[in-house]
């Protein structure tokens, strides 16, 4: 069992990814003013972000973080590419909470504005993590498991 890929990222990673997925259901809904379907997928979408930030965060707090484990040619580039996702991913999830919170309290105004550039965020930042999990676990071994700093710094 040597391959295998290991539990926790690949669950969390495909949580974020089914976000992505409600998102992007949620606009389309929202596009037809199928108002009550909308707010459906978007609580679904935010459900999905916070199982994956949970299973994330407890990895990262018990386990540990993966480093880089391929080369060391293209690590840079990871690292470059690591920190870009972190950024998007901070962003989107803080600007995700704004908007889920303005559509709640009925601030359509402000929800109209924020929601497609938060959606937008989002469809960059659920497939920069598959990225990130992809070069990880799949086309890589992973590097040592660390804590989080040293996974992005190294060591």
């Amino acid at each position: 069992m040597e391959n295998s890929l290991p539990i926790l990222p690949t669950i969390s990673t495909t949580f974020i990814v089914l976000s992505a997925i409600m998102v992007a259901i949620g606009w389309n809904l929202i596009r037809k003013r199928k108002i009550e379907s909308h707010k459906k997928a978007m609580i679904w979408a935010a459900l999905f972000a916070v199982i994956f930030f949970i299973i994330y965060a407890s990895r990262t707090v018990f386990i540990g973080n993966t480093s880089f484990g391929g080369p060391d040619s293209i690590k840079i580039y990871y690292t470059i590419f690591l920190i870009f996702h972190i950024t998007l991913a901070t962003i989107g999830a803080v600007m995700g909470i704004i908007t889920l919170y303005t559509g709640w309290k009925n601030n359509l105004a402000k929800h109209r504005k924020l929601g497609p550039i938060t959606s937008i965020i989002w469809f960059f930042t659920a497939p920069t993590g598959v990225i990130v999990y992809l070069l990880l676990y799949v086309f890589y071994p992973g590097g040592e498991t660390t804590s989080v700093i040293k996974a992005i710094i190294g060591s």
